[in-house]
């Protein structure tokens, strides 16, 4: 066991922020205005998804922030120059505006914006500021990919079908009548979805728009999603994207295919083999496809693999065979090389693989995406020599920082005006061995501004959600709430988490939650109350959605937490799996069956098993319209 400060790079609203108001274990801390509060949330920006021209000079990207008078996020579009100069707003209002993708030539610049109704794609002149508005379409654009040859605009598109089995005459509402509105029909397997309620029956599919204004037209057809990644052929002619189009799509879990449609609509399948194959990316001179590669295992977790093959189908190759974990977001550097992301050890990193299988680090410490937890996170550009990456710190969100000739340069500071006048908490990190079977378990503790090393303090558990994700050392505005309210915040990696290999993360397979995950949690507490840092009778735990899951089951094995605060759980697997969005996959994948068929092994990994040894306070969060984790399993052990 080992414990270490993380050290903060230098430069060359939520619900949970209001947790340690909650879960104050004594009187009312009096917070002042140099400590960071729920108020400052709506303060706080991050960069995102940037975009490098291909003049190699020009990056938008995409800047967001909490709007305090909707209670909503907000998202503009911002320019800047490769050496930070000449930074500005490009689109900003009360409008979101997102997904801004430069023109092969670099002289226009698509984007999405719900100015108008839903998301509609839009072009922007850069040396004019000209707008063109391309579509005015009844569902949401998405995925949108401009043709090499500057023509055509790619995206996707729901498109709504009549599921109806049977037909009922209603009578005609008289003129100024109030009526309840009228029952939806639901017919299909995936009715559902958190965020969107109960979904109005469509499929999703590929569309083209003429990028000079037109009319969208439709190229993929029949009763299957087609919402992908889209990449063109260099002679402007196909169109790549991956999908399930089985006939029993509905209940595979994991399974996509790569395909490709021409502009006349005709398609063409170029993989067949079983498991996910997704993200195509065509290189520069159209011989090779990059993409993603998972196989079918009934498992909860499975490593991503980057793998490239023929156009026509032909020599396949697995370019990460030795990278333990999975890649996500490759893109060619010329045609002989890719660049991707991976994330090791809580720390998501750029790398670089040529076609021979050699790989390179380019850039490492991204994150700063999530404002709430300290989730991995980050996105990249690369073109012309010049990769941009999204990094922040423990005190700090997300920034752009530009690396050219293995030098790095910070392009911006979104936060300074504000965090560089607050106390806050720092992370530090702690490596032990978990007490049930010595299994080896990464995690940080967050102590609060003004630590004195001489004293011990109440500590709050965090667990992540997933549990087939991962925390790192990154900013939290949830935890750093918790600090301010004199908390040290303990967060790790227990079992099942990503980012430490594929045997690590099938640890919890058919068990979570359960004794081992909670002794991950419990060892490291105890090795914190063992060096001083935590009062043992000041202890209390909180979750959400996997953490929430955990943070149930842990007080129905211990009381020596003194309250618990438990966000959108999953108390009862049975009613869960088939009630809830994600119930296809967790049948699939995490249990040897259905519910009825292995009632046992659904109700002993739920919570609600455990009510008879739960004497705990405990507080209890979901909201009313969650399909992944619903209302009613909060219900359920209320």
């Amino acid at each position: 066991m080992y414990i270490k400060n993380w050290s903060t790079p230098k430069k060359p609203a939520s619900l949970w922020t209001l947790l340690p108001l909650v879960l104050l274990p004594f009187s009312a801390i009096a917070l002042g205005q140099d400590l960071f509060s729920a108020r400052d949330v709506f303060e706080l920006e991050y960069a995102t998804d940037p975009q490098i021209a291909s003049d190699g000079e020009h990056i938008a990207y995409v800047r967001r922030s909490n709007d305090i008078m909707t209670d909503r996020t907000r998202s503009n579009i911002w320019l800047l120059r490769a050496d930070g100069s000449d930074h500005r707003p490009l689109l900003s209002g009360t409008a979101n505006y997102s997904s801004p993708r430069w023109s092969p030539d670099g002289t226009r610049l698509a984007y999405l914006s719900n100015e108008e109704r839903g998301s509609q794609l839009y072009v922007r002149w850069m040396d004019t500021g000209q707008t063109a508005l391309l579509t005015n379409i009844q569902n949401s654009a998405s995925n949108i990919s401009w043709s090499p040859d500057g023509q055509t605009i790619a995206f996707n598109m729901n498109v709504e079908f009549d599921s109806k089995p049977f037909s009922v005459s209603m009578p005609d509402k008289p003129e100024g009548a109030d009526w309840s509105p009228a029952f939806k029909y639901v017919t299909e397997t995936r009715y559902q979805a958190d965020g969107s309620g109960i979904l109005e029956p469509a499929y999703s599919h590929v569309f083209v728009v003429p990028a000079e204004g037109g009319t969208p037209r439709q190229l993929t057809q029949g009763n299957f999603n087609h919402r992908s990644q889209l990449s063109w052929t260099p002679d402007s002619e196909e169109i790549l994207f991956s999908a399930n189009r089985n006939e029993n799509w509905a209940l595979q879990s994991r399974e996509a295919d790569l395909f490709a449609v021409n502009l006349a609509g005709e398609l063409r399948q170029i993989t067949s083999e079983p498991g996910v194959e997704t993200a195509p990316q065509v290189s520069p001179d159209g011989r090779l496809i990059a993409y993603g590669k998972t196989d079918n295992a009934k498992l909860a977790y499975r490593n991503r693999y980057l793998h490239v093959i023929g156009v026509d189908g032909s020599g396949d190759k697995n370019l990460s065979a030795d990278i333990d974990n999975s890649l996500s977001d490759w893109r060619w550097d010329g045609n002989s090389a890719l660049y991707y992301q991976v994330t090791n050890r809580g720390i998501a990193e750029v790398a670089r693989v040529s076609l021979d299988g050699g790989h390179q680090t380019i850039a490492s410490g991204m994150g700063g995406e999530s404002l709430g937890r300290p989730y991995t996170s980050g996105s990249y550009s690369a073109a012309s020599n010049l990769v941009v990456v999204t990094k922040g710190s423990d005190t700090r969100p997300a920034d752009l920082f530009a690396i050219r000739n293995r030098s790095e340069t910070r392009l911006t500071e979104l936060n300074e005006d504000l965090l560089a006048h607050k106390k806050l908490g720092q992370v530090h990190e702690i490596i032990y061995d978990s007490s049930i079977d010595g299994e080896e378990i990464q995690g940080w503790y967050l102590t609060p501004p003004d630590y004195d090393p001489e004293q011990s303090y109440p500590l709050i558990l965090e667990i992540h959600g997933g549990p087939h994700s991962a925390y790192g050392p990154h900013f939290s505005a949830e935890m750093q709430r918790m600090a301010a309210a004199g908390y040290v915040v303990f967060f790790n990696n227990h079992r099942g988490s990503t980012s430490y290999g594929e045997r690590f993360a099938l640890l919890l397979q058919n068990k979570y939650s359960s004794e081992y995950d909670f002794a991950d949690h419990m060892s490291g507490i105890d090795v914190l109350i063992e060096q001083g840092i935590a009062d043992p009778d000041r202890l209390y735990i909180t979750g959400g959605s996997a953490g929430g899951i955990a943070a149930a089951y842990a007080i129905g094995l211990t009381d020596r937490v003194k309250a618990a605060a438990v966000a959108k759980p999953v108390v009862n697997w049975v009613s869960k799996v088939l009630t809830a969005d994600s119930g296809i996959g967790q049948i699939a994948n995490q249990f040897p069956g259905m519910p009825w068929e292995n009632i046992d092994d659904y109700w002993q990994r739920s919570p609600l098993s455990l009510i008879p040894n739960m004497t705990t306070p405990t507080l209890l969060m979901t909201g009313e319209a969650d399909r992944r984790t619903p209302i009613s399993e909060t219900e359920q052990m209320y």
